[in-house]
């Protein structure tokens, strides 16, 4: 027990007085000689005896009253330590991923946990606390009221070491402050749990739905494309038991095309193929029904208009294997020869292929590096007679390294870099029974660029710096058979498309996505990006025939947008919420050491309370005091001396 007011137990002391006046009283018996002495002997003794007790009992009482008086003035309580100490915080953190949609025994999770935590909040201490998108640091408790209603889902879910990390930031940095941080979270599996904070309480509570199945649109993509169809390949996955065929639909600018059955009763993963039949854009949305998470039964993507990507080649040798490769409607390919070459012509490509010159000029250098910076990329293919002086003035410019004396060897070219971009998605597994091609003579470099092809002993046969590549052999019929081989397809195919990064079929939200318009602006131009409700300015750097895009925390909803210049539509992009919150497979927060975990939130907070709990009890000593002065009193009037 302990006292708000422990300085007045000093008035115990008080006590002795009354002790004091009983046992030192001045009045003594007198003796009265009468003449019938043995009666009088014994009313004596019988007086005598009579008056002790009532001078006893009435002492008792006295003293027991004063004690619970100055006990009651004093203040008793009991109280835990917790409850005592004053300096205490508390972080609150709301898991309000996607996730959190599944259903529980009465509802989704989510809204069940903010009708709970509204109801048992209550106090007047400030509380700060945060959810996966948004943070609130030492709210009231009618303000968090007002702001835990607003909460919605969000693609974002933070690790249990991220919320540790977060609330941690949250919490003063004053020492002696007992911190408690309050976890309300499904406990999707994510990582291993991290060790809490010696200075740290954390109570949890685990969320649990009572459906563990789950059916999603995993991905979409282009398998086939002609003139006139795209073929789409759509997969489709799902977890737990009882999986029968699932409908799914696609639209077009919300206008149903049409609709198939995915069946999923013998595998968890199946694919469904749509042959799309358009002549321009495509704005698609794939849909399908399941009601326990509503985030992953849609998919946006877009098929833009096809533009033709600008490909130039300079040339000083003969170029009909370019025009094979080229001369296809996806892009629009120009050759010129090297003594009739128009400078003012290359800042409008968005490939330029050196062809075997024999020199190259300072002043075409100064117009391919300014043609780099501004986005175009650039393919040098040597020539035997290389004036290796201009080409090693072009090739630091460039930081493709330095090139030698030529030596006449066979080698074939071997080593495929699988994990390149210009061949990943390429091969379906990575070959090693190939017709590989051959070169009769190459050029010994020294780089620290990336190889893309190599020959047999890991030297260098194209490599890559930036947005320009270098073939250290020349290519020509007669000194080499690559054209000829199936390698040079997707190498040039892909050098050329990756020139300008157009925007994919879709982009996930929640990370970096880069991609290219190719419009040029003028002074002061920029590009916006817009939904039906909603508009925002991406990052971009604006080149001389392309914009480069880059979007990071925007958009934050999935769906697709129009990419505009003052109004004017140029194409559409998309973007899709991961599919990560859909796997529905949960840590087991019991598991979690130095953690309070408990079933729901109403006694999450009913044992906080409980713990902040003070007993006083100076009602019952002023209670006692009072009987115990009216146990005197009757005492006092009603017993005989």
């Amino acid at each position: 027990m302990q006292f708000k007011h422990p300085e007045l137990l000093y008035a115990l002391f008080l006590l002795l007085i009354p002790i004091i006046i009983h046992l030192f009283q001045l009045r003594r018996f007198q003796k009265v000689d009468f003449t019938n002495v043995a009666f009088l002997k014994k009313v004596t003794i019988q007086t005598r005896k009579s008056s002790q007790l009532k001078k006893w009992l009435t002492l008792f009482l006295r003293l027991a009253a004063m004690t619970c008086l100055i006990l009651a003035f004093a203040q008793p309580f009991t109280a835990s330590k917790t409850a005592m100490n004053t300096q205490k915080e508390t972080v609150l953190y709301l898991d309000n991923s996607f996730s959190m949609q599944a259903k529980g025994t009465q509802g989704p999770l989510l809204q069940k946990a903010i009708q709970d935590v509204y109801n048992n909040i209550s106090g007047n201490e400030k509380i700060s606390w945060f959810t996966n998108n948004k943070s609130f640091k030492k709210s009231s408790v009618q303000d968090f009221k007002n702001e835990v209603l607003k909460v919605d889902y969000d693609q974002k879910q933070l690790s249990p070491s991220e919320v540790l990390l977060m609330s941690n930031r949250m919490f003063s940095k004053d020492v002696g402050i007992e911190k408690r941080l309050i976890y309300i979270s499904d406990f999707q599996q994510k990582e291993a749990f991290p060790n809490i904070p010696t200075n740290t309480i954390v109570d949890a509570v685990q969320l649990k739905s009572v459906d563990k199945g789950n059916i999603a649109i995993d991905t979409a993509f282009i398998a086939e494309k002609n003139a006139g169809v795209t073929q789409l390949k759509v997969i489709v996955s799902a977890q737990g038991d009882d999986l029968q065929n699932v409908p799914i639909s696609l639209f077009n600018d919300n206008v149903l095309i049409a609709k198939t059955a995915v069946d999923l009763s013998e595998s968890s993963k199946n694919t469904v193929t749509f042959d799309i039949e358009h002549n321009g854009g495509f704005n698609g949305k794939l849909e399908l029904n399941d009601p326990t998470l509503l985030f992953d039964n849609s998919l946006f993507f877009s098929i833009n208009a096809p533009q033709k990507l600008k490909v130039l080649s300079i040339n000083d040798a003969n170029s009909s294997f370019l025009q094979r490769l080229f001369d296809q409607p996806e892009f629009e390919y120009t050759q010129k020869s090297f003594r009739s070459l128009d400078y003012n012509e290359i800042p409008s490509q968005n490939f330029a292929i050196l062809n075997e010159l024999k020199d190259v000029p300072a002043s075409l250098i100064t117009a391919l590096k300014s043609f780099s910076d501004n986005g175009g990329s650039l393919f040098i293919i040597p020539s035997e007679e290389s004036d290796l002086r201009s080409y090693n003035s072009l090739l630091n410019t460039f930081q493709l390294g330095t090139i030698s004396e030529k030596t006449v060897t066979e080698k074939k070219i071997t080593q495929i870099i699988f994990d390149h971009p210009l061949y990943r998605n390429v091969f379906e597994k990575r070959v090693v029974n190939f017709q590989y091609p051959k070169v009769n003579a190459f050029f010994n470099i020294g780089s620290n660029a990336t190889s893309v092809l190599q020959f047999e002993d890991g030297k260098p046969f194209i490599l890559q710096k930036n947005t320009a590549y270098l073939s250290t052999a020349p290519i020509n019929s007669k000194n080499s058979n690559f054209q000829n081989s199936p390698l040079i397809v997707p190498t040039l195919y892909n050098m050329a498309q990756q020139s300008l990064k157009l925007p994919k079929l879709y982009y996930n939200l929640g990370r970096q996505n880069q991609f290219s318009v190719p419009i040029s602006l003028k002074q002061d131009e920029i590009l916006t990006l817009r939904d039906s409700v909603s508009d925002f300015i991406p990052l971009q750097q604006t080149k001389a025939n392309q914009v480069n895009i880059t979007t990071n925390e925007d958009p934050v909803k999935a769906g697709t947008y129009a990419i505009e210049k003052e109004q004017e539509f140029l194409q559409f992009v998309s973007y899709n919420y991961n599919r990560d919150e859909g796997n529905l497979q949960y840590a087991n927060v019991d598991d979690w050491e130095g953690v309070n975990s408990f079933d729901n939130i109403a006694s999450l907070f009913a044992n906080i309370a409980e713990e902040n709990t003070i007993n006083s009890f100076w009602k019952w000593f002023a209670i006692f005091a009072l009987l115990f002065l009216l146990a005197e009193m009757l005492v006092l009037k009603f017993m005989k001396n």
